[in-house]
């Protein structure tokens, strides 16, 4: 509940923490019963309701329009990414469109085949959360057997790789967006099993590619080549389970 109040409060300074949204909704949805979900959303909600109260107020179109605005089309010479498509393309609708579709197929891959795997995939996953015949007692406060307690590598891996998802499919990156993910790098390669020399070749190489000035088709054809090719390695890489298993606590509830 307190991680989501401060991922709502992070977005009301800057946008690119929705990239961390959908991970984040389905951890919450693995961890929390549904009531516990629709609980924090709703937190989430009213803390971007009392930060920008002054504003909504005052100004709410103007408000809701311009700090919102997800439709934003950046300059095609300082973007990193992507930089090899042609500008009357790359700020071009279908480009955007195509994208979209990338971003949230590649989302749905990964939450299907990778992290709901041991629920037996995503819609199985869903249905048993939500659409089952015990969706009362999720909805209850007596449903603590529903209620699971995560691993953290399964957690920070998820939001991690959901955010590095999102940063492969943004239109534009300018030099300033490093920041966004960067950090991340050194523990997404090593989630792969990629050997120790190849982790490190493409963390320097995604470096490389950054600091160049100004990006050129090279660099940014290069950079997303890096970025595809550590996917490949998150997505290959051997699943585990998500959830903190205590085998002893098990087998007294056995007898």
């Amino acid at each position: 509940m307190i991680s989501l109040f401060v991922c709502s409060g992070a977005v009301s300074i800057k946008m690119n923490v929705l990239l961390y949204a959908p991970s984040l909704l389905l951890l919450m949805l693995k961890a929390m019963n549904v009531r516990g979900v629709i609980s924090a959303l709703a937190g989430a909600a009213l803390v971007q309701i009392l930060l920008g109260l002054p504003f909504l107020v005052s100004h709410p179109i103007s408000y809701i329009s311009r700090a919102f605005n997800l439709g934003r089309v950046f300059i095609h010479f300082w973007s990193v990414n992507f930089k090899f498509v042609p500008e009357p393309f790359f700020v071009s609708k279908p480009f955007a469109a195509a994208l979209l579709i990338a971003h949230l197929g590649l989302l749905m891959a990964f939450a299907h085949y990778r992290w709901c795997k041991d629920e037996g995939g995503l819609h199985i996953f869903l249905r048993s959360r939500v659409l089952s015949k015990k969706l009362s007692s999720f909805l209850s406060n007596s449903g603590s057997s529903s209620i699971m307690i995560l691993k953290e590598e399964y957690v920070v891996t998820n939001m991690f790789t959901g955010n590095f998802i999102g940063i492969i499919c943004a239109r534009s990156l300018h030099y300033q967006f490093y920041s966004w993910y960067f950090y991340s790098l050194p523990f997404l390669l090593w989630r792969t099993t990629f050997p120790t020399v190849l982790r490190l070749i493409l963390f320097m190489g995604v470096e490389f590619c950054w600091n160049i000035y100004p990006s050129n088709v090279y660099s940014s054809a290069l950079l997303l080549c890096f970025h595809l090719l550590i996917l490949w390695g998150l997505w290959s890489a051997p699943s585990e389970y998500p959830y903190i298993h205590d085998k002893s606590s098990t087998r007294q509830k056995d007898k």
